[in-house]
């Protein structure tokens, strides 16, 4: 599939801070980023290039993976001292042999054991998400997304922001494709009649409000600092 044929969800972080409580901590920090081992500059010499709200792109992928299979084992029971074999089916099989050791400590009396090889049926229902930021390394999101923190019109407020949005730079199939192998757990070497399925449930794409602001010394040395306007943190 192209990325215009996903079917994608789209949510807003709403923020909780305005311009002139992330200029407040700009003003406290801003030395933070040209301090050295052994100096840190005046607030006077750092000077405030500019400062902007951002709106980056994540991108959440849910999704279940569920197998159907058989595979080979072997179940070990125990049986009476003066067992030497059971029958299952049309099958014999006969007691364990005891070592020199289980003798010794365990002696005539203590119960036989019978390993018995056969043939398990087993069903496998994985469900979980992934988050990626918008170069596609694996993150948490460091906040519940529900009704309280979200906008109402997410369109309406990245149309206004259009410039300042940085889209996500990772492809959806890329995602889906991390999802699948997080889900699929490494199967048994010897296995028949393997059915599997992998069923997408949601693609969303979740743009959380960051306040960036370029800042520059005497020395023209470019800095940044990054305040998430949802949690009022340095990043």
């Amino acid at each position: 599939m192209t990325e215009d044929e996903f079917d994608v969800k789209t949510i807003v972080i709403r923020k909780n801070m305005d311009e002139e409580e992330a200029l407040k901590i700009v003003d406290q920090k801003k030395t933070d980023p040209f301090k050295g081992l052994l100096s840190r500059p005046k607030k006077d010499d750092i000077h405030l290039d500019s400062m902007k709200l951002y709106y980056e792109c994540s991108l959440i992928v849910s999704g279940k993976y569920s197998a159907d299979y058989f595979r080979k084992a072997v179940h070990t029971i125990d049986v009476d001292s003066n067992v030497h074999e059971i029958a299952i089916g049309e099958g014999m099989f006969p007691v364990r042999s005891k070592s020199g050791l289980e003798k010794t400590f365990v002696g005539k009396r203590g119960k036989n054991k019978v390993d018995i090889n056969l043939e398990e049926h087993v069903f496998v229902e994985e469900e979980d998400e992934l988050t990626f930021d918008n170069h596609g390394m694996q993150v948490e999101l460091p906040f519940k997304i529900d009704s309280k923190n979200i906008e109402n019109y997410p369109k309406r407020v990245l149309e206004e922001n259009q410039h300042t949005i940085k889209k996500l730079e990772y492809r959806y199939d890329a995602g889906i494709d991390k999802l699948k192998i997080h889900l699929k757990k490494p199967l048994d070497p010897e296995v028949r009649d393997l059915k599997e399925e992998f069923v997408m449930h949601d693609l969303t794409e979740v743009y959380v409000p960051i306040f960036e602001a370029r800042l520059s010394d005497p020395k023209k040395k470019v800095e940044l600092i990054r305040i998430d306007a949802v949690r009022k943190k340095i990043l």
